[in-house]
């Protein structure tokens, strides 16, 4: 049965100007560690730091301010920011962003270096569609690393599938049940630009994230752009 990934007209009628890169892998192999720069986090948040992130306090830049902006526009849980928010603060108060696991680690050194979330799912674990939508409100979602379930608020920003909520708050926090893991063999990947004047920094964050996959971890994707004309791609048949 054809699975795919929609993003619902209520999330249009919020954010008209989104684009949304959306990648697929299949045959992965996610333990090779030894296959991704051992630096690779280091100088990762080192630009994230620099580039992105300079002014204090972290509200007063711009990539940080695009997406408050955005988050205002919808409910959120109190305290919800989008994820590349808090991996900028680790990197700007010299915590850094560790090492998770091969995958992980790519796709966050592509999100350090060009402030843009960036997710990945198990793509087995996926029931049905995934929607990108505005919750009714109640929709269950376990985050990674608890094992308290939540409910998402009415009016909320989520990503969900035909089982329950696999990002609450938009790109804020990713469920467990699809966590890209050591175990991993199907992967799919978000990438969420809020700003259409940083296309091309999208599209070059795009180019690294499957380049780095590839040349470090032997992995070929397959690219999706989704947009407001383009609402909707085919990633399983």
């Amino acid at each position: 049965m054809t699975q795919s990934f929609i993003v619902d007209e209520a999330f249009w009628q919020l954010f008209p100007e989104v684009e949304i890169a959306f990648l697929t892998a299949q045959d992965i192999d996610n333990h090779a560690k030894e296959q991704v720069p051992t630096d690779l986090l280091t100088t990762a948040n080192h630009v994230a730091a620099t580039k992105w992130v300079p002014n204090d306090p972290i509200s007063q830049n711009t990539v940080v301010q695009d997406w408050r902006q955005a988050f205002q526009q919808f409910k959120t849980k109190k305290g919800a920011r989008c994820a590349v928010e808090n991996l900028l603060k680790r990197a700007k108060n010299g915590k850094g962003v560790g090492t998770i696991n091969p995958v992980v680690d790519v796709y966050n050194s592509v999100s350090l270096e060009w402030a843009f979330p960036v997710a990945a799912e198990d793509m087995d674990q996926i029931k049905g569609d995934i929607h990108l939508t505005v919750a009714q409100g109640g929709e269950r979602f376990r985050p990674i690393g608890e094992d308290d379930v939540e409910t998402a608020l009415p009016g909320e920003v989520i990503y969900r599938d035909a089982y329950d909520v696999i990002s609450r708050c938009w790109a804020w926090r990713d469920s467990a049940r699809v966590e890209a893991t050591e175990a991993t063999q199907n992967l799919l990947f978000y990438m969420e630009n809020v700003n259409p004047q940083r296309h091309a920094d999208h599209v070059a964050a795009t180019a690294a994230l499957r380049t780095r996959l590839h040349d470090y971890l032997g992995i070929s994707t397959t690219l999706h752009v989704v947009t407001h004309d383009q609402p909707s791609v085919a990633f399983k048949d």
